[in-house]
């Protein structure tokens, strides 16, 4: 389920969180939270929404965190891009990501797959691989980079072609 709310539940913190780095970070915040949270959840509501609640919550530490910013938005407008986001569905970007995930391969492709479809966290897939925990991170860091790079790629020449 996370899976398939987790785009837009990061659009939604993106559309508040405007550092990516910070978005990053509050966007697994949300993930973990998800998780941990998960046993609250009502399967008779849509889980994207219930998920980007929990994203709002996360926003809102964020923002408690950060107040000092002068660009920060007011309770009524992040409830304002809740409900949009509430109402999305993931973007078309999004229907590459299987061509680019099958682009990847050697390693790259064996710590995408450890990842993402068996979510083993980094220190277990240095365990497995025989990399370090860092430089498992730092690899996905670049994995994600280049699979972003190859859905606006093919977004865009669809787009030209289209």
């Amino acid at each position: 389920m996370w899976t398939s709310a987790q785009p837009v539940v990061a659009a939604f913190v993106a559309s508040v969180v405007r550092d990516r780095r910070d978005r990053e970070d509050v966007l697994q915040e949300t993930a973990l939270a998800v998780l941990n949270s998960f046993e609250s959840y009502d399967s008779s509501q849509a889980f994207q929404g219930w998920a980007i609640g929990v994203a709002r919550n996360q926003i809102s530490l964020y923002l408690r965190r950060r107040r000092r910013d002068r660009l920060v938005f007011n309770e009524e407008t992040i409830a304002n891009l809740q409900s949009t986001f509430e109402q999305s569905s993931p973007p078309e970007e999004l229907d590459h990501l299987p061509t680019c995930i099958d682009q990847l391969s050697g390693r790259s492709r064996k710590i995408c797959e450890l990842r993402y479809q068996k979510g083993l966290k980094p220190i277990a897939i240095s365990e497995q691989i025989g990399m370090t925990a860092n430089s498992v991170s730092k690899a996905l860091q670049r994995i994600r980079e280049q699979l972003r790079e190859c859905i606006e790629d093919k977004f865009v020449s669809e787009g030209a072609n289209g």
